[in-house]
């Protein structure tokens, strides 16, 4: 098995995105690290190799899903790849072990601001608690799931920006964002 994180980078417009883009950046300057697999370029047309997949996340010893938050969850993209790739009988099941233990963590953008992602902020639920459907997943399958890592971005009112679209942030900001998001992994 391959010591190196494999990263499902799952962005529909990766190319004008500030932080993800930013962020794979950074990862592939490390590819003995870290293993980039860009799910939109790999599958334009919507069709999952699972077989190809599969094999991919075997051959890794850690699991990242990086993406926006769309609507307060994921593309639609990964969410029909976890729905194709984490098979019974792969992934659980009385014989689904393949992610058993295996670490898994989150890596997510929003253009929301931290203090909105609160209890008492303007969605009423924090972001670990719109997660929490992929934490259940993974641990349903048995995986380790290791948390997430979050950009949080500056939205004033709800709407305010383009969906999926990515407001600038400061340089220093975004250069501190991508080494963390490395010590993040690297700490898994």
């Amino acid at each position: 098995m391959n010591t190196t994180t494999l990263v499902i980078v799952t962005h529909p417009h990766l190319e004008t995105s500030i932080i993800n883009k930013r962020w794979v950046e950074e990862l592939r300057k490390y590819p003995q690290k870290y293993t980039v697999h860009e799910l939109h370029k790999a599958y334009p047309d919507g069709n999952i190799d699972v077989e190809q997949e599969h094999r991919l996340i075997e051959s890794h010893e850690q699991l990242v899903l990086q993406f926006p938050i769309y609507w307060f969850s994921c593309p639609p993209l990964l969410k029909q790849w976890l729905d194709d790739v984490f098979t019974y009988g792969w992934s659980h099941g009385s014989e689904g072990d393949k992610l058993t233990n295996r670490k898994i963590a989150l890596a997510v953008s929003t253009g929301i601001k931290r203090e909105d992602y609160a209890e008492d902020g303007r969605y009423r639920y924090t972001l670990g608690h719109l997660l929490s459907p992929f934490e259940t997943t993974f641990r349903y399958c048995s995986a380790d799931y290791r948390s997430f890592f979050a950009f949080y971005g500056q939205e004033n009112a709800p709407g305010e920006h383009v969906p999926g679209a990515e407001e600038e942030p400061a340089k220093s900001k975004l250069e501190v964002s991508a080494l963390e998001y490395l010590q993040f992994i690297d700490n898994l």
